[in-house]
């Protein structure tokens, strides 16, 4: 159980990196009349496409497609773009009001709007190379890079990447629903082990706080809020994991952390290879950034300070983003441009007002939504998976019990991230006048 406990705060901690690079990047963006220039390049192709070309694509896309029909929707319409944008603004309210990853409910959010589990990996993959290139130079200028780390880790990364969108073509080529039923059982997964996690851990801070409150009256500030938007800086003193693995001298070795250690520290080569490995392995079958991964294995396993960890993480997601969404997916036909733009534009608005809303709520508030969020993500998974199972075969059950259970699962997802997110925006149109105060 201890080790299970200590995971769930490893990929916690990751998450929450994560989150802030998202702000950082959605700052850096929109801060910048350049980056806004760029931005309104990329939006050229979805509005030509969109109102010049929009019946001739309708026709012609699901040909195309990776040579398959089984997308739906697989054209291009204002509603589709309209629902990217919610997506993406769901997912950045998420991320910067809670401080923890809200690109965990992406793609569960683009397969319960009837995309096809392959094409929802690609386009995350895709969105997050746009964001991620448009938005991290900050890290680089801030001095936070290990390049010789990266570019070590990036070995491993590409190989894990590779692999990972083979897995799920594959899969495609051989039956699109067991390709569905694949993707849904790993986001299963994930987000069910982070969701008890994140419940429990938000009862048990509740818990503390009622034992604290009739000394102080209110749960301490350190309970309250969950440290997304700051915090120590983790791996300046490492445990004994790191300790070992850094002891084990195989050649070449990679230096790093010049500024917290006199000369330095390092680690061999191997160990990096095999955690790029399995982070671009992630990256490859979920169309995730791996942030969730890379934080946790670089500061508690590899002794890496999270001020390295974080530049250097930023640095090679460009680089597995972008080769596994163009490499993997883009050049298969497995990428909706569309919907690609439409959740970055979403997302860079979304956790702009989330960070803001975070002062003006308790974090121990916070701490229970985030717990609901990926909840609601795992049971919309969950229960998808039986109608799949079902259709192969597998699982002896109806096509209509099993459109029954997914129509719940998907009901009860939008029910909690929409709620969530009016919340969200109520609370920041409410408490306008108080932040603007403290901006002033």
């Amino acid at each position: 159980m201890g080790f299970f406990r200590q995971w769930g705060r490893f990929m916690m901690a990751g998450a929450q990196a994560h989150a802030r690079w998202e702000l950082n990047v959605s700052q850096t963006i929109l801060g910048d009349r350049k980056r806004l220039v760029m931005l309104g390049l990329l939006l050229v192709p979805v509005v030509i496409g969109g109102i010049a070309f929009a019946e001739q694509i309708g026709e012609t896309l699901p040909q195309f497609l990776g040579g398959k029909k089984a997308y739906s929707p697989a054209f291009y319409s204002t509603g589709i773009f309209i629902v990217s944008i919610l997506i993406g603004l769901g997912a950045g309210l998420i991320t910067g009001c809670i401080g923890a990853g809200g690109g965990f409910i992406i793609a569960p959010a683009l397969m319960s709007a009837g995309i096809k589990g392959i094409l929802a990996v690609g386009t995350d993959l895709f969105h997050i190379f746009a964001k991620a290139i448009m938005g991290s130079v900050i890290h680089r200028k801030l001095g936070n890079v290990s390049v010789p780390l990266a570019l070590v880790f990036l070995i491993g990364a590409i190989v894990g990447a590779t692999v990972g969108g083979i897995i799920n073509r594959v899969l495609y080529e051989i039956n699109p629903v067991l390709s569905d039923a694949f993707i849904t059982t790993i986001y299963s997964l994930m987000l069910g082990f982070l969701g008890i996690y994140a419940l429990l851990d938000f009862l048990r801070a509740r818990q503390a706080g009622k034992k604290r409150a009739p000394l102080g009256g209110d749960v301490g500030e350190e309970d309250a809020h969950m440290d997304a938007h700051g915090g120590r800086d983790e791996g300046t003193d490492i445990g004994n994991l790191p300790r070992k693995l850094q002891g084990v001298k195989i050649p070449p070795m990679v230096k790093f952390d010049f500024d917290f250690t006199p000369g330095g520290r390092s680690i061999s080569w191997v160990f990096l290879v095999l955690s790029g490995a399995l982070v671009g392995l992630a990256a490859g079958i979920m169309g995730v950034g791996g942030g969730f991964l890379t934080f946790p294995i670089f500061v508690y396993m590899l002794g890496v300070s999270s001020m390295t960890t974080v530049g250097t993480d930023i640095f090679q997601i460009i680089f597995t983003a972008g080769y596994a969404a163009i490499s993997q997916y883009a050049i298969f036909g497995f990428i909706f441009y569309t919907l690609a733009m439409g959740m970055l534009l979403g997302s860079l608005l979304g956790v702009q007002i989330g960070a803001l809303v975070t002062k003006v709520v308790k974090g121990i508030t916070i701490r229970g939504f985030y717990a609901m969020a990926v909840l609601a993500g795992f049971i919309n998974r969950i229960f998808a998976l039986p109608g799949k199972l079902g259709e192969m075969e597998i699982l002896p059950i109806s096509r209509e019990m099993g459109a029954l259970l997914d129509k719940i699962g998907v009901w009860a997802f939008f029910i909690v991230i929409g709620g969530f997110s009016v919340w969200v925006i109520s609370t920041f149109l409410t408490n306008m006048p108080k932040l603007r105060g403290e901006e002033v």
